[in-house]
């Protein structure tokens, strides 16, 4: 039952996001409000790179890669908004597919002791996950906003 939770939250995930970035179209890719500030496509990168960076943490025996320089230029490099969306599409699959194979004792199991969630039982990724990609699509549907969209409500049916 645990599993099917995790599993239905990481679904509820994928379709607020996409549905919250639905209008949101390739010519937009290199928006950003200010200089400095993370494209739109930088988000959407960033937001994939971080579900693939949760999951890796939750499975490694020295907890979460806290080089964030390193993630940060990575998800720069990406300059496509089909291809982040693509890339967070995998990342939630390949996400869906890691719980999926993990006992309930395993994802009950503790963290690594560190700055991340230390000690606490590995499947709080998961709701780390759900609050760090509802930040980020509220940023993209602010972005929207100024680029004249009106993006969907993400609560729809599931």
């Amino acid at each position: 039952m645990l599993i099917e939770g995790l599993l239905a939250e990481l679904k509820s995930i994928q379709l607020f996001f996409e549905t919250s970035c639905d209008c949101l179209q390739e010519k937009d890719s290199g928006y950003a409000p200010q200089e400095g500030m993370y494209t739109v496509v930088n988000h959407v990168a960033h937001t994939a790179q971080t579900v693939d960076w949760f999951i890796d943490g939750m499975l490694s025996p020295n907890g979460f890669d806290m080089n964030f320089e390193k993630h940060i230029q990575a998800a720069l490099t990406c300059t496509s908004l089909t291809e982040a969306k693509a890339w967070f599409a995998k990342s939630l699959s390949t996400a869906a597919k890691t719980i999926s194979s993990k006992t309930e004792e395993e994802l009950r199991a503790p963290l690594p002791a560190g700055p991340i969630m230390g000690g606490a039982p590995r499947l709080v990724v998961i709701g780390a996950i759900s609050e760090h990609t509802a930040h980020h699509r509220g940023a993209l549907a602010v972005y929207s906003r100024l680029l004249g969209y009106e993006p969907k409500m993400p609560y729809g049916e599931m």
